[in-house]
């Protein structure tokens, strides 16, 4: 299974939010650069990159700084937040970036997924973020009526390959993740799923790993000394 360790990004800082509340914010590093090299440094090759702002506001604000991150390591980087055009994800596919994540466009605007998938095939990745079960919109401020699991299934029909499945109310609050979801989406066919939200304890790594899970997001608990990362990469039995 693949370890990605995130950087979620709030001007221009390492910041993480509990239950994707921006008022709930901490602040980690000035250099989110910095924390990436760190991360390579410990052993990771994959990066899950967040432009907190570009969720929110629909722009690409940390743009150079994400650009700064794939130039100063030699990992695999996606990244979410704020891609709402063809344009954007080619501005990241330029500068070296390999995945990219549509969120809220793809859920208020399906056929940009469907002429996204088109135009760049398996660059483009899905962020299903749900909220009790029900996908949530512009940095999970916005609860949607669309069941999380029936939109992962939509997309793998619009010739997406793989979904990163965040339980919101999971997410930073160091409490675990929700397996029961992972463990349904995994009999998905012709789609990998990446685990996001609350993965906290090594356990937790096991199971994903055994459910077959393709990747795991691992981000406050590494921040506040819960899980070591060298030790999480060991359990998942090293990146692919």
């Amino acid at each position: 299974m693949i370890i990605f360790p995130a950087i979620d990004i709030i001007g221009g800082k390492v910041v993480r939010l509990t239950k994707g509340d921006y008022n709930q914010q901490k602040t980690y590093s000035d250099s989110p650069t910095l924390v990436a090299k760190s991360f390579n440094d410990l052993g990771a090759t994959h990066l899950h990159v967040v432009d907190l702002d570009g969720a929110k506001l629909g722009d690409t604000t940390n743009y150079s700084i994400i650009s700064d991150i794939v130039k100063s390591t030699n990992m695999f980087v996606e990244v979410g937040g704020g891609i709402r055009d063809l344009k954007r994800i080619e501005n990241y596919a330029n500068v070296g970036v390999k995945r990219v994540i549509i969120g809220t466009a793809a859920v208020k605007n399906p056929d940009f997924v469907k002429e996204a998938v088109r135009e760049f095939g398996k660059l483009v990745s899905v962020g299903v973020d749900t909220h009790d079960g029900f996908v949530a919109t512009d940095g999970w401020i916005e609860k949607s009526n669309l069941s999380g699991y029936e939109f992962c299934e939509r997309m793998r029909d619009f010739g997406v390959t793989n979904v990163i499945y965040t339980d919101i109310s999971k997410d930073g609050a160091l409490s675990g993740t929700n397996l029961d979801i992972y463990q349904k989406l995994s009999t998905i066919k012709d789609l990998t799923i990446t685990a996001s939200g609350g993965v906290t304890f090594i356990d937790e790594i096991k199971k994903l790993n055994e459910m077959d899970i393709y990747g795991a997001i691992v981000g406050k608990a590494i921040y506040e000394g819960k899980l070591d990362l060298q030790t999480v990469l060991s359990v998942a039995g090293g990146n692919i």
